[in-house]
């Protein structure tokens, strides 16, 4: 499977922004979806999952009342809303699947750059 990760930019400090990771070549069905985020500071950090068949929902204590993580079973995206964003919220943001009940991720999207002005 392909996973593309999109919806990145420039938003000033208190703003938002909506990022989509699609998959192509199967649904995400089995799967969980992890959001993680990386800077050339810090090693890279999990931001948020989904579980696809159970829908549960999982946060960094960092952006947990700010973000919120979806999926369209439709469309076979997963989502990320991110609200109030902050400088520190800037990063390269990047998806990734891993079958349920196991660590190992199968595959990883490409990353989307998210730049918060302060």
């Amino acid at each position: 499977v392909q996973l593309q990760a999109s919806g990145g930019g420039l938003v000033q400090a208190g703003g938002s922004l909506k990022l989509s990771c699609a998959a192509s070549g199967r649904t995400f069905s089995n799967y969980v979806v992890d959001w993680f985020r990386q800077t050339p500071e810090k090693e890279r950090e999990f931001v948020a999952g989904i579980s696809w068949s159970v829908g549960s929902t999982y946060y960094a204590d960092s952006v947990k009342g700010r973000f919120t993580i979806s999926k369209d079973n439709t469309k076979n995206t997963v989502y990320l809303q991110m609200n109030s964003l902050k400088s520190e919220d800037t990063a390269l943001y990047s998806c990734a699947e891993r079958p349920e009940g196991r660590l190992e991720y199968d595959s990883w999207g490409q990353g989307t750059q998210v730049t918060v002005s302060s």
